[in-house]
C-alpha cells in the first residue's frame, strides 16, 4: 500500500471510528465490512472496500456513484452517439 492510499484510509477511518468509540478497531472494521456487504473472512477485506464504503457511507442509497456520474446520459440514443464519436463534447 502506498502512502497516498494509507493517508486516505486513515483520514476516512478516523472520523467514522470516533463516532463509535466503544468499538475497538477490529470490531469497527467488522461493522464496516458487514455494512458494505462483504461476506468473506475479515483478513480478505481490502483497502479498496474500506475506502469506497467509508466515502459513500452517509450518502443517499439512490444517488449515483460519483465516478460514474460524469459519464451518465439521460438518453440512451445520445449516449450511443457520443460513444461512437458522432456527438463531440
Amino acid at each position: 500500500m502506498n502512502c497516498h492510499r494509507l493517508n486516505e484510509l486513515i483520514s476516512l477511518l478516523q472520523p467514522a471510528w470516533q463516532q463509535e468509540p466503544e468499538l475497538n478497531l477490529v470490531q469497527f472494521l467488522q461493522k464496516i465490512a458487514k455494512e458494505a456487504g462483504f461476506t468473506q473472512p475479515l483478513e480478505e477485506l481490502t483497502d479498496d472496500v474500506l475506502i469506497y464504503h467509508l466515502k459513500l457511507r452517509d450518502t443517499d442509497k439512490n444517488e449515483q456513484i460519483p465516478g460514474l456520474k460524469k459519464d451518465y446520459e439521460e438518453d440512451f440514443k445520445t449516449a450511443l452517439l457520443r460513444a461512437r464519436g458522432v456527438i463531440k463534447d
